[in-house]
């Protein structure tokens, strides 16, 4: 079932509101620590951690090759080109013009989602409509001005799209080839794929030579471990395999609006009432993509009875 219920809506929640909190712990990480050994190190440590906590609750590794090396893809695609040149990105890009473009990863999600065969197929007008304005949403929820988004370093906006458009495509190709892994070992198989391929780049750009391990790095880092990582990248995992890529990708949209909220009740950041105006379009609209899922699927399965009730219609009307 495409949409989000039970297990799968609690994974989706869990997602929003930790990688809602992770904004601030990247951008500290980052203004201390190389950034590509950063994110690598990161994944890697959470892959390992994970994978050594759920084979000793009794999982299993996979038995196949195949699934290993569809594990490594997605690890490769959401981890290496999906996060890394994000955090990358986040040195040239203030972070409510980052914001901007890490939301269209729900735009992509729903485009890869559409065009590669085997999914739902349930790109409506409803759903690109809900799409759009949680997109205006985040707009005006950052309060970027076009003029700003402009006047951005290229590298940055260069960087986020290309970040974003590989997250998409590793989502929907991890739902597109289904293994016998369970989440949490695909999970950490991914991570430790994804940063082992991170830290080679940090490692072939001499980023060793600027890793001094901080008080405050070493808390940023940890901090993703725990929660960035093997809390949030699990939940995730477990979202996308029980629910459309299309509605997952919807995360991307709640994720400032957690990171508002909590500037504001923690650190006491001002909001206004266009904060709240945005917030409200954003929720509404995530809201109106699940339930256009429903009515696309609630259309189709009158069609299927429509179709086919009428031959048989016709074969009674000939025997009459």
């Amino acid at each position: 079932m495409p949409g989000l219920r039970g297990k799968a809506l609690v994974a989706y929640l869990v997602v929003c509101v930790f990688w809602g909190s992770t904004y601030l712990a990247i951008r500290v990480g980052v203004g201390v620590l190389p950034p590509f050994l950063f994110a690598g190190l990161r994944f890697l440590t959470a892959g390992l951690l994970l994978l050594t906590t759920v084979l000793a609750l009794g999982d299993t590794l996979p038995k196949r090759r195949v699934d290993w090396r569809t594990q490594a893809i997605v690890g490769v695609l959401l981890l290496a080109g999906g996060n890394a040149f994000v955090v990358w990105a986040e040195q040239y890009t203030a972070s409510g013009i980052a914001s901007i473009f890490v939301v269209t990863v729900a735009l992509w999600m729903a485009f890869f989602d559409a065009i590669i065969p085997g999914g739902s197929g349930d790109l409506n007008w409803r759903v690109v409509t809900g799409l759009l304005l949680g997109f205006v949403g985040t707009a005006l929820l950052v309060g970027a001005s076009p003029a700003e988004i402009l006047r951005a370093d290229l590298r940055g906006p260069i960087a986020l799209t290309c970040a974003s458009a590989s997250w998409s495509l590793g989502s929907v190709y991890s739902k597109r080839h289904r293994t016998e892994t369970s989440p949490y070992v695909g999970a950490a198989i991914q991570m430790i794929a994804g940063g082992a391929a991170i830290a080679l780049v940090g490692t072939l750009l001499g980023e060793w030579s600027r890793w001094h391990l901080t008080p405050r790095g070493a808390g940023a880092l940890a901090y993703l471990v725990v929660v960035g990582s093997i809390l949030g990248y699990s939940a995730y995992t477990y979202a996308l395999r029980h629910a459309s890529p299309t509605i997952v990708g919807t995360y991307a949209y709640v994720n400032p609006v957690i990171a508002v909220l909590l500037g504001w009740v923690i650190l006491h950041e001002p909001v206004s009432a266009r904060t709240f105006l945005a917030m409200t379009l954003i929720l509404g609209a995530v809201v109106w993509i699940q339930f256009s899922h429903k009515i696309g699927r609630s259309a189709g399965r009158a069609d299927g009875r429509t179709e086919t009730t009428r031959p048989v219609r016709q074969e009674a009307s000939e025997h009459a």
